[in-house]
């Protein structure tokens, strides 16, 4: 997944993000650690033009890899 920030924050159902910006979790990624994204990821999930995919898309995206690699068999 390579989402904005901001997004990750929008959608936190269990408000880490906030609580985390309030300093009581430390460490977190993208508050107060720093973001390391992958070098040689397989699959990258992102935003097109500002819009990010529907969850049932995203799930395509990752299935369609499987398929493609032959992880998935019928």
């Amino acid at each position: 997944m390579n989402m904005p920030l901001s997004l990750c924050e929008l959608r936190d159902p269990k408000g880490l993000y906030k609580l985390a910006r309030a300093g009581k979790i430390k460490g977190f990624t993208g508050i107060d650690d720093p973001y390391e994204p992958p070098l040689n990821c397989e699959i990258e999930i992102q935003e097109k033009d500002g819009v990010c995919p529907s969850p049932s898309t995203m799930a395509g995206q990752v299935v369609s890899y499987l398929e493609d690699k032959g992880f998935l068999h019928q």
